[in-house]
């Protein structure tokens, strides 16, 4: 075991902690396959009635999956893949867990730790959560089975997955991300803004990016500009798999995310984790350098697996 992970047991509900709170518990492959062997167990274990997930600290209960230590094995030219393999297998371990399992998404949670809890029985929000899928930023795309969700989130969804744009507590429980809040009524702003009912709408990444720079409500000249700061590579491919993922289940989104995988990260995800996360400069050298440059052909290829 990990001390990365805490666990107690009382009166048969088995309670997993993430235990990182320095790095807001992002999850490392050690902490990925230390939960699956702890989930795996309790659902043939007799004591354990029901399972809660939580996240040590107040930052947040996780803000996804150890990219620098995924950057670093893709660097190494070691064996990345098997990363992905086994986040998706504890993200799949809970969708089809025995017993009930309540996650407690307070704070930051976002990538991996909403992949983590996002097929949990219950879903608990406050006033401090955040929820996004950033990964646009650092050159990959909505992974972790979110897609799923995503893409039966209407048009919220498709801004969270190509903007990497952050939805609080309230958004959460309006889009099916969270079934409950510990802190009443919370706010619903994006779900309600009719710029992204209009705006998100189609196939074409350019043509969304072109609707959101056109639109009289300067909230959605901003997204244009993120939008336009996201891999453009990224974006194209994001919302090919999100409209793609609205025609799965879960098993297939989550073996769509490690089949694009394999594609996506030699292209940008490093750099972009370099620019955001390690260098910190903000300043990623995409290989194409605008949506408009993205050829169809390359998009193609990632989707022929």
């Amino acid at each position: 075991m990990t001390d990365l992970l805490v666990t107690t047991l009382d009166d048969g509900v088995a309670t997993l902690t993430l235990n990182r709170p320095n790095a807001i518990n992002s999850l490392n492959l050690e902490m990925l396959q230390t939960a699956s062997e702890l989930l795996t167990s309790w659902a043939h274990d007799d004591s354990v009635r029901e399972v809660v997930l939580r996240g040590e600290g107040t930052r947040g209960f996780s803000a996804g999956a150890d990219v620098r230590e995924l950057s670093q094995a893709v660097s190494d030219r070691g064996p990345w893949l098997r990363f992905l393999e086994v986040e998706y297998l504890l993200d799949l371990i809970v969708a089809q867990f025995p017993k009930h399992i309540t996650a407690h998404l307070n704070g930051i949670t976002m990538g991996g730790g909403l992949g983590l809890t996002v097929n949990a029985d219950r879903r608990i929000v406050d006033s401090s959560t955040l929820m996004a899928m950033p990964e646009t930023k650092i050159g990959f795309f909505p992974d972790a089975g979110v897609m799923y969700w995503l893409a039966r989130a209407g048009a919220l969804g498709t801004h969270m997955a190509l903007t990497s744009g952050t939805v609080g507590g309230g958004d959460a429980l309006r889009i099916n991300l969270a079934d409950e809040s510990a802190d009443g009524d919370l706010p619903t702003p994006l779900s309600e803004a009719v710029w992204i009912q209009e705006c998100y709408t189609g196939d074409d990444p350019v043509e969304i990016a072109r609707r959101l720079e056109e639109h009289p409500d300067p909230a959605a000249q901003q997204a244009g500009r993120e939008l336009r700061a996201r891999s453009p590579f990224s974006v194209h491919v994001a919302l090919r798999a999100l409209r793609r993922a609205a025609t799965l289940d879960l098993n297939g989104v989550l073996h769509q995310d490690l089949r694009l995988a394999e594609h996506m990260i030699p292209v940008d995800f490093v750099e972009g984790v370099r620019a955001l996360l390690i260098d910190k400069d903000n300043q990623p050298a995409w290989r194409y350098a605008t949506l408009e440059d993205v050829p169809t052909r390359a998009v193609d290829e990632v989707f022929s697996y």
